[in-house]
C-alpha cells in the first residue's frame, strides 16, 4: 500500500519579539510552524533590552486586553500575578483624576480588571510561554532587510545575522511575513521597493515629553493593594502636564510624568518632585515626598500618535501583514499599545480559524481585520491630542469641537455616576465599540445631571496614607 506524505504545514515568519510578535506569533502557532526575528539578543529574565527602550515606563493592559492575552496565552496572567504583577480592579484600585480636573469616585462594581506590572516582566513571562511552544522558534541578532517578492506576493525576508562578528546576509522564505517591528517598522519602504505606491499615514503629535523615575514604595505600601495614582493632563490648556504612579512587583512604584510642548519634564533628578508637585494636583508629589529614588530619571520623547492606512490600499500583496506600533503608534498616555496589541492577536487568530493562511485574500483579510482595534484606540488618543497647538497641520473642526465637548461631559458624568463609569470603561478597555457611549447608561445621567457634588480632591482613604508613613 503507497504511504500518503504528511501534509506540510505552513510557515510564518514574524518580525520583532515584543509584545505585539510574541502575540502575534501565539495566535498563528495552531495554524503554522512560526519563526520569530529578533535583532537583540533576548534577556533570560525581566530585563530591560535595546529594542523595547520604552519599557522603563509606567505601562497598562486594560481589561481588553487582558482578556485577549488570557485567550492568546494560557498561564501568562497568573503567572505575572504570581511573581508580582496585579489584576487592579478599575475604579477601586485607581485614584485617577480626569483630564477637566474632576476626581473620579472609587465605584466597586463592575468587573473591569487592569494588569500592572513593569514592562519587563511582562514580556519575560510572554516570551517564556510563546518562544517555548514547539511551533515557535526564535533567532536572535536577526536584522530584517527587506522583503523578497513582487507586487503580488511577500516570499519571505532578507535578513542579516552575525552579531559581533562579520554581517551574513541570507533570505528566509515563508507563506506569511508579519511585521510587528514597533515605531521603526520600514514597511513603507520595503512596499515601494516592491512596486506598490506609498501608504498613507496620518500623524498627530501632541509634543509629549515622558519622564520616568523608579522608587521602593514607602511605609507598608509594598504589602499590596496600594491605589493605582493617575493625574490626567487637560488637552484644552497649553502645556498640558500629567503623571501616573503606578505600584509593581519588588516594593516598587514606577511614576512617569509627562508635559506637552513648552512644559516638558527633564532628566534632572532634582526637578522631578517639584514637577510632579506643580501638576494640576499636587497628589503624586506628595506621595513621593517619602519615597526613595531607584536609579536615575529616564526620558523619551517618542510619543507622537501615528497611523499608517494598509487596509486602504487598493492592492494589497498575499502574504504580508502589519501589526502593532509598526501599523499605529500612540500617545502612550493613553495605554492603549498593549491592549491593541493583543487584540491584533485576536483578530489574526480569527480569521485563520475561518481561512486558510495560504488561501488567496487571507492576508488582505488579516490586515483588514486588525485595523479594527487599530482604529477604535487611534480616534480615542486623536480625539484628545489634537487640540494641542502644533499636534496637527490643521486645527480641529466644529465636528471635532463637538464631539470633544461630548466627551468632556460624559466623563464628568462618569466621575460621579457608576452606570456611566460602566460604559466609560467598556470602552476606554476597548472591550466595546463607541456606540456604548451613546447608551442609556451614559445618556440619562448626562441628561439628568449629577445627583451629588464632585469630588472636592483625590479619594485617598485614610487608611492608605497612614500607609505611607507605617
Amino acid at each position: 500500500m503507497p504511504q500518503i506524505a504528511a501534509r506540510q504545514r505552513p510557515t510564518a515568519l514574524v518580525i520583532g519579539a515584543g509584545a505585539a510578535g510574541l502575540l502575534a506569533a501565539a495566535a498563528l502557532a495552531d495554524h503554522a510552524d512560526v519563526t520569530v526575528l529578533e535583532r537583540d539578543v533576548l534577556p533570560d529574565g525581566p530585563e530591560p533590552r535595546r529594542g523595547v527602550p520604552q519599557s522603563r515606563h509606567a505601562h497598562l493592559v486594560w481589561s481588553g486586553g487582558v482578556a485577549a492575552i488570557g485567550d492568546l496565552v494560557p498561564g501568562a496572567l497568573e503567572e505575572v500575578t504570581a511573581r508580582g504583577g496585579r489584576l487592579a480592579h478599575a475604579m477601586r484600585d485607581i485614584v485617577t483624576r480626569g483630564p477637566s480636573g474632576v476626581w473620579f469616585r472609587r465605584f466597586t462594581h463592575g468587573d473591569h480588571r487592569s494588569l500592572v506590572c513593569s514592562r519587563d516582566l511582562l514580556d519575560s513571562v510572554l516570551r517564556n510561554h510563546v518562544l517555548n511552544r514547539a511551533e515557535v522558534t526564535a533567532r536572535h541578532e536577526t536584522t530584517a532587510v527587506g522583503l523578497e517578492g513582487d507586487l503580488g506576493r511577500v516570499t519571505g525576508v532578507r535578513v542579516r545575522t552575525g552579531g559581533n562578528g562579520p554581517a551574513e546576509e541570507s533570505v528566509l522564505h515563508a507563506d506569511l511575513v508579519v511585521d510587528a517591528s514597533g515605531r521603526g517598522s520600514r514597511a513603507p519602504r520595503w512596499l515601494t521597493a516592491l512596486g506598490l505606491p506609498e501608504v498613507a499615514e496620518r500623524s498627530v503629535n501632541a509634543g509629549l515629553a515622558y519622564a520616568t523615575r523608579l522608587y521602593r514604595a514607602p511605609g507598608t505600601t509594598a504589602a499590596g493593594g496600594f491605589p493605582l495614582v493617575n493625574v490626567q493632563a487637560d488637552p484644552t490648556r497649553s502645556p498640558g502636564q500629567g503623571g501616573i504612579l503606578l505600584p509593581v512587583e519588588g516594593d516598587r512604584w514606577i511614576v512617569t510624568l509627562s508635559g506637552t510642548r513648552g512644559g516638558e519634564p527633564t532628566a534632572d533628578p532634582e526637578a522631578f518632585i517639584p514637577f510632579a508637585l506643580g501638576l494640576g494636583d499636587p497628589l503624586i508629589g506628595e506621595l513621593l515626598k517619602g519615597a526613595e529614588p531607584l536609579g536615575d530619571v529616564v526620558t523619551t520623547r517618542s510619543t507622537a500618535n501615528r497611523r499608517r492606512y494598509y487596509e486602504r490600499m487598493r492592492h494589497w500583496p498575499e502574504g504580508f501583514v502589519v501589526l502593532g506600533d509598526a501599523a499605529a503608534g500612540y500617545n502612550p498616555v493613553y495605554a492603549h499599545g498593549l491592549t491593541v496589541a493583543a487584540q491584533c492577536g485576536i483578530a489574526v487568530r480569527e480569521v485563520l480559524d475561518r481561512l486558510p493562511l495560504t488561501a488567496p485574500g487571507t492576508a488582505k483579510a488579516l490586515q483588514t481585520s486588525t485595523a479594527r482595534p487599530v482604529g477604535a484606540a487611534w480616534d480615542l488618543a486623536v480625539g484628545q491630542d489634537a487640540f494641542y497647538p502644533g499636534a496637527t497641520g490643521t486645527p480641529p473642526t466644529a465636528a471635532d469641537r463637538l464631539r470633544a465637548r461630548f466627551v468632556d461631559r460624559a466623563l464628568a458624568t462618569g466621575a460621579n455616576n457608576p452606570r456611566a463609569q460602566a460604559a466609560l470603561l467598556d470602552v476606554m478597555s476597548l472591550r466595546k465599540p463607541p456606540g456604548r457611549l451613546f447608551s442609556p447608561d451614559l445618556l440619562v445621567p448626562m441628561l439628568l445631571g449629577p445627583k451629588r457634588p464632585p469630588l472636592g480632591g483625590p479619594p485617598l482613604r485614610d487608611d492608605e496614607r497612614e500607609r505611607l508613613t507605617a
